[in-house]
């Protein structure tokens, strides 16, 4: 068989073993003429070490208040001759000692390269400027940039964008982007909270079974955080699999129903009646913002009354009696006062998702090889900085700076590098 006529197989499955190695690479911010000055000192990299560790034990694995010894010094690389890396271990009482190897936050993982030489081409990716081109202007080849971004994402969204145990989102919202694997339908299981992209893992289906499990990867790695951690409520559009997938992850969460579909769908069937769509559309949203239960139960009667005497029967009073017998559901919603109770923050997200999707037309490959350039995307999403005419900027760097209330480093990506110490986990 010809080369142009052999089929490419594609692997459809999932590795889970991935999201079980847990990485031995501590990542401290340090610059570079400091690093290369107390790397030979033993006392000065311990000195060094021991003033990190107070100030951010989240960086190093939990055994750490055991004690360590430096172990020994790693030979220089064959990538990067001019770079070295010192050894730890950790000395944990209830398991076999372990090795963490002390990496500079301005080095890249696989020693694949400086920060400062790969920052701005991966910077270009938040506005999907493809491999081809970032080849072009920075040099090296396609498949170096697209694996160096690929790399990104074998960290743990919620444990590399969330630093603090308290910073954990009790309010998430969830949905499904739309997308394609070597042409077929295939769906990105998305959450959010605190507008910041908390989970991404691509379902081949939307059943209850796919998206469970795509949803459970989000659940697996914020346990880890907080090993009891449970979100009070998630926001999501109504889809039966999306409410039974959240309900089989977390038993006692309660589900908001999207309203924002809910006038979208009366919207699109509705924008025809000149006579009456302003009044449906000031009538629905006066619902929304009534100041508690009672006068939105008020409302949502006037509304529905109304609609039955005065909107002829067709698809726009149909949607308008949909979303009145839905209030059980959006009443919910004043019974936790911080839940969202619109899909608005998570579709902020899903915009720029949407375009990173188009650019590239879709995945095609294996199965793993999408399920990490999604995670790359949500984390460097998470880290990207905002655009300095933005209002947030004058305040915060970015998503992550704007959940934890503080930064590791200056540069973006070294910030990145260093959140994403031991993979985002904590032992």
């Amino acid at each position: 068989m010809s080369s142009s006529n052999r089929e490419r197989k594609c692997s459809k499955e999932k590795d889970s073993t991935v999201y079980s190695k847990r990485s031995k690479r501590i990542c401290i911010p340090i610059e570079r003429e400091e690093y290369e000055r107390i790397l030979l000192d033993k006392d000065l990299f311990r000195a060094y070490l021991d003033t990190q560790i107070v100030q951010h034990p989240e960086l190093f694995p939990s055994t750490i208040s055991q004690g360590y010894k430096l172990h020994d010094i790693l030979p220089p690389s064959k990538k990067m001759p001019d770079m070295r890396l010192r050894r730890i271990k950790v000395k944990a009482k209830l398991c076999n000692k372990e090795v963490f190897a002390i990496a500079p936050s301005f080095v890249m993982p696989y020693m694949t390269g400086y920060a400062d030489d790969v920052e701005k081409a991966l910077f270009l990716r938040k506005f999907a400027v493809p491999y081809w081109a970032l080849t072009y202007v920075f040099g090296r080849n396609d498949m170096y940039w697209e694996r160096l971004e690929l790399s990104i994402g074998r960290n743990s969204i919620v444990g590399t964008t969330v630093k603090q145990p308290d910073k954990l989102p009790q309010d998430v919202l969830a949905d499904e982007k739309h997308t394609r694997l070597n042409g077929e339908k295939a769906y990105i299981a998305t959450t959010v909270g605190d507008d910041c992209v908390l989970g991404a893992s691509i379902a081949l289906q939307a059943d209850t079974e796919n998206l469970t499990e795509a949803y459970g990867h989000f659940k697996v790695e914020a346990q880890d955080l907080v090993a009891d951690y449970e979100p009070q409520s998630v926001n999501i559009d109504g889809w039966k699999a999306t409410w039974l997938a959240w309900q089989n992850l977390f038993s006692s969460i309660t589900i908001i129903l999207c309203f924002l579909h809910g006038f979208i769908k009366i919207r699109d069937r509705c924008k025809r009646m000149k006579t009456h769509f302003s009044e449906i559309c000031t009538r629905v949203w006066d619902a929304y913002h009534a100041v508690d239960k009672l006068a939105f139960l008020e409302k949502i009667n006037d509304l529905k009354t109304w609609a039955s005497k005065t909107i002829e029967k067709g698809a726009g009073l149909d949607a308008i009696l949909k979303l009145c017998n839905r209030t059980p559901e959006f009443v919910k919603a004043f019974d936790h006062p911080s839940a969202y109770r619109t899909s608005n923050m998570i579709d902020r997200h899903m915009d720029p998702l949407d375009r990173y999707l188009y650019s590239a037309k879709y995945f095609h490959g294996h199965l793993m090889t999408a399920e990490y350039g999604v995670r790359a995307w949500a984390l460097l999403h998470n880290f990207h900085p905002y655009c300095p005419r933005s209002r947030v900027a004058s305040q915060y760097q970015s998503p992550a700076h704007k959940l934890n209330g503080f930064v590791y480093h200056d540069n973006w990506l070294q910030n990145l590098l260093v959140s994403a110490s031991m993979g985002g986990y904590r032992r």
